[in-house]
Formats: structure tokens, sequence, C-alpha cells
């Protein structure tokens, strides 16, 4: 078993049900690794690029991201 240590970081890119597959890793993440704090982010829209605020607030926070992309 490998582990995982920070803070897991979840991008939805505002693309239909991505939300859905985010909701089960964070379920899973949390099971699993119950000491690593995880935390949601959303993109405004998935038709652009993830506006720098939001990019250097995810790298400052975060350890690891999922970014999910889903239809």
């Amino acid at each position: 078993s490998g582990e995982i240590t920070g803070v897991i970081g979840l991008l939805d890119i505002s693309k239909p049900r991505g939300n859905v597959l985010l909701d089960e890793l964070e379920s899973l993440f949390s099971t699993r690794f119950p000491e690593v704090e995880i935390r949601r982010y959303i993109k405004p829209t998935f038709a652009k690029p993830c506006p720098p605020d939001l990019r250097l607030k995810i790298r400052d926070e975060c350890s690891v991201l999922v970014e999910a992309l889903a239809d």
C-alpha cells in the first residue's frame, strides 16, 4: 500500500457528471487515506483554461491534484 500525505485537490472542470466522479474519488480517498485532507475546486467553465488565480491557489494548497474529465 502506498502512502499519501498532504492535501489531495479534486478539480471539477464543469463538464457534466464530473462531480459524480469526484464524489466517488473523494469517498475512496477518505476511506483509504483518512489522514489526508481533500479539497474541492471548480473551474468556471470547461471551455477555457483554468483561471490563473485558481491555478495558483491549487498549486499553493495541494500536494496532488486529480482533474475530472467526464461527460
